[in-house]
């Protein structure tokens, strides 16, 4: 069954919240300019050249940065202040929306330069998508969280439909450079409601962490949780397959069903409604099926819906069925997410949701130049035909060995247990590294089931910021174990140990349950020394 977290009492209950509203608010009014920006650089570039590859590459180049610099933005969201990071990364989208504006107004701008300006636009996203994801856990309450999610996917697929719409009817009626000079004045306003927010201060006594430990940091604690990994491979094979539709879409709306601009916004918006519909109601859904089934249905879905959208050049047909793969991609898409937001502790959310939109944007970016490709090889059918085959058959097949998860563990943060005595010596902040030591006495009888969790309690202790870590048994008394792990220096050894979780505590009540001796595990810190030094020192004496 579904975990409880994931049903919230009301869809829109986390509007209720002051801050959380104020926020969707933002995000909606950037999502907007965002979708207004895409639709009318897609709209444009078919009137700048004939090339399907250089049509699909829009997309490319507004998701491209979000894979290069997800990581690095994600770090920054977890180390410096959030709210003047997120106010200069909406303050950048609006510097690109005027200078794209006044390019378009002159008539200076090419397919090249179009494709350039798309690219600085998504440098914005790429560093503004990150810390907001990381500020929604912050803002309500745990139960809510999901619905808080979907709110955010109500308030993209808001912007699918308005910005859509009344860029089509600029477009039609005034020209792309008044589209984006809208975007322009839609990004200001976003920005002004961002200056208000005003976040808790952090409550940690220690320094900020180093940028590139950061990021060291956040690419370890992914890399060793299985959760996050199954999170990451399914976010990246449905956005490889599904991005042929969207990517493809505006040839889709002008050679299969003979339309203009007005076609192509009202198939994206259709999709959006989809969209909207089914995440204000995936709290109830989420009573009846578990999240590997959400992801299930919701790629086969998208991917038959794709199929019709191309078989059959009527717009009736096409409209209801852009709806349906609405639902089916925001059905998908949430269900994802939320599992990577229940998998990650707060201390290192940011750093987690950037790579997790990394591969998003990864799968997305690299679908978006694949179908391309193969549409300029064949054709636009021809090309969603693939994908929407290939997509399905991934899933089917690698169904047994990756799985989300319907459980979550509890990441809520709590102190460590065991009590560790003060230093007899004195230790500067970057001295290091530091090694801890744990001794245990286990039954050898039950080894094989302690190697187990010991296992558990290696990824764990390397996700916390330890550099290394190894179990070694005693060679002349058999029941005996030494557990050790590596901190980089003395500030990251008590910066881990404000990262211990409630699920931490509950892998540690496992540990000791094997422990058969008459006192606790031993637990003893060093610190490296430096010989050399201490060397040279006795020299000059």
């Amino acid at each position: 069954m579904p975990n409880e977290a994931d049903v919230s009492p009301s869809a829109l209950a986390p509007l209720r919240q002051p801050m959380f509203r104020m926020l969707w608010l933002a995000w909606l009014a950037a999502n907007i300019t965002m979708w207004m920006n895409d639709v009318a650089s897609a709209w444009l570039m078919t009137s700048l050249t004939s090339s399907a590859f250089m049509v699909a590459m829009v997309q490319t180049a507004s998701t491209l940065p979000v894979f290069v610099l997800g990581l690095p933005s994600g770090a920054l969201a977890d180390i410096v202040d959030r709210r003047k990071y997120f106010a200069a990364t909406q303050l950048w989208v609006a510097t690109v929306a005027v200078l794209l504006s006044g390019l378009a107004f002159s008539g200076l701008l090419t397919a090249e330069l179009l494709l350039a300006l798309t690219f600085a636009n998504g440098i914005g996203l790429a560093l503004r998508w990150p810390v907001f994801a990381a500020i929604i856990p912050d803002v309500v309450p745990r139960h809510d969280l999901p619905a808080a999610l979907a709110l955010n996917g109500v308030a993209m697929n808001m912007s699918r439909v308005i910005g859509p719409i009344v860029a089509g009817a600029l477009l039609a009626s005034a020209g792309s450079p008044w589209v984006f000079l809208l975007n322009a004045v839609l990004a200001i306003f976003a920005f002004v409601l961002i200056l208000r927010w005003r976040p808790e201060p952090k409550t940690s006594s220690l320094p900020g962490e180093r940028f590139l430990a950061a990021m060291r940091l956040g690419l370890q604690h992914v890399v060793q949780s299985p959760p996050m990994r199954a999170v990451l491979a399914r976010i990246f094979l449905f956005f490889l397959q599904s991005t042929s539709l969207t990517a493809l879409l505006p040839l889709v709306a002008r050679d299969v069903h003979g339309g203009g601009a007005g076609t192509y916004t009202t198939l994206l918006a259709a999709m959006g409604c989809g969209a909207i519909f089914a995440a204000l109601n995936l709290a109830r859904l989420r009573q009846r099926l578990e999240r590997e089934a959400f992801v299930r249905w919701g790629t086969l879905a998208h991917a038959a819906c794709a199929v019709i959208v191309v078989l059959v050049p009527t717009l009736w047909v096409a409209v209801p069925a852009m709806f349906v793969a609405g639902m089916a991609w925001i059905a998908t898409a949430n269900s994802l997410t939320v599992a990577a937001q229940m998998g990650l502790p707060n201390w290192v959310r940011a750093r987690g949701m950037s790579i997790y939109q990394m591969a998003l944007m990864g799968g997305s970016a690299a679908g978006a130049a694949l179908w391309g490709y193969v549409a300029n090889l064949t054709s636009v059918t021809v090309s969603i035909l693939v994908a929407s085959v290939v997509g399905p058959a991934v899933l089917l097949l690698t169904r047994r060995h990756v799985t989300i998860g319907a459980h979550d563990e509890d990441l809520t943060p709590a102190k460590p247990v065991t009590r560790v005595p003060p230093p007899a010596i004195e230790i500067q902040p970057g001295e290091g590294p530091v090694m801890v030591t744990v001794e245990y006495l286990i039954d050898p009888a039950r080894a094989a089931e302690f190697s187990a969790v010991m296992q558990e309690t290696r990824r764990a202790r390397l996700r916390q910021g330890a550099q290394s870590w190894g179990l070694f048994r005693d060679t002349t008394r058999p029941e005996r174990y030494i557990e050790y792990f590596l901190d980089e220096n003395w500030v990251e050894h008590q910066r881990r140990l404000e990262r211990f979780t409630a699920a931490d505590l509950g892998l540690r009540e496992r540990r000791l349950a094997f422990h058969v001796g008459p006192e606790a595990p031993q637990m003893r810190r060093y610190v490296a020394e430096d010989v050399d030094a201490r060397a040279g020192s006795a020299e000059t004496r």
